[in-house]
């Protein structure tokens, strides 16, 4: 489930805290990179229980309403499809989520004010009711619901990020990513998997998680000379008065260039210009870009930069 661009983002920001805050102790920011990593796999699994305790909070309510002094027809012959949807049901039971739960010892029950609201602010939608309507009651349709309802209700939820933010830090910047992982294993299941549907494991393979620590080490350990083709590159610019982020992207992007000759130039200048965009200022993409590609040129000329594939310009 942890890919690359996570990956990159958060040794970025574990470099940039790594001299914020005085910590030389490489072995030390090492464990707190992985476990920042494994709490967005928390994440993940936290966002798929969300869809069970919705269907959990719905069958409540029509279980209290069938218990009312005096239920009305409707209430007591209620439309069961949206609790009984099948998607819903066999993530229930799912080996992975329960161990998960059991492990972390994590629920919603004490969400339940924001589940009710979700569930509500659900029940009122346009897709709710002509899910509800329909006689289509296929696994496929039921699964279709909840990509359609989380890629509306739960992707890009202020409230709901607020209250991820509220319970760990680390998920302040990871839910955007996490939330594509949980639309993808949506999609991924398959209803005769029953309970023994593999989510989307934490690491992809163990490549990646080779990949995560060597770039890490390699950003700081070879730190002095990145920050000097830094400084060569950056023309009518002292080094102190780039901005450190720009500075901590780069350092990063030049180890991932110069340590892993199987990934195009292209690939990296582009997943760390964009990075740029989004974590530092509005001028530091082009900064960045820029700054990258007259390296880049530089190290071919001097024969540094040894890659299966190139492309200076990295577009």
């Amino acid at each position: 489930m942890i890919n690359r661009v996570l990956i990159r983002i958060k040794i970025i920001q574990l470099v940039y805290a790594y001299y914020q805050n005085g910590n030389k102790n490489l072995d030390s920011a090492e464990k707190e990179l992985f476990f920042s990593l494994s709490k967005a796999y928390d994440l993940y699994n936290y966002l798929l229980m969300l869809i069970v305790a919705i269907t959990t909070y719905a069958q409540k309510r029509i279980e209290a309403a069938k218990s009312k002094h005096s239920p009305t027809a409707e209430e007591l012959n209620p439309n069961m499809k949206f609790v009984e949807n099948k998607f819903a049901l066999q993530l229930e039971i799912n080996k992975q989520l329960l161990d998960f739960a059991a492990t972390q010892k994590r629920t919603w029950n004490n969400d339940e004010d924001f589940v009710k609201g979700l569930y509500e602010q659900i029940a009122d939608s346009d897709i709710y009711k002509a899910y509800m309507a329909s006689e289509d009651n296929s696994y496929a349709a039921d699964r279709e619901l909840w990509r359609k309802l989380y890629k509306t209700y739960l992707f890009n939820n202020a409230p709901l990020d607020a209250l991820l933010e509220e319970q760990s830090l680390y998920w302040n910047d990871d839910k955007e990513i996490v939330d594509t992982f949980v639309l993808k294993t949506i999609k991924r299941f398959d209803e005769k998997n029953g309970a023994n549907q593999d989510l989307l494991p934490e690491f992809k393979d163990d490549e990646d998680q080779e990949f995560a620590r060597r770039l890490f080490r390699r950003s700081i350990l070879n730190g002095d000379y990145y920050r000097h083709l830094i400084s060569e590159n950056t023309r009518n610019w002292e080094l102190d008065r780039v901005a450190f982020m720009d500075v901590v992207i780069m350092q990063c992007a030049l180890a991932e260039l110069l340590s892993f000759p199987n990934i195009p130039v292209s690939v990296t200048l582009n997943e760390y210009v964009d990075i740029a965009k989004v974590y530092s200022t509005v001028k530091s993409g082009s900064f960045v870009n820029g700054t990258l590609d007259g390296i880049v040129n530089q190290l071919k000329k001097e024969g540094k930069l040894q890659k299966a594939s190139f492309s200076p310009s990295g577009k």
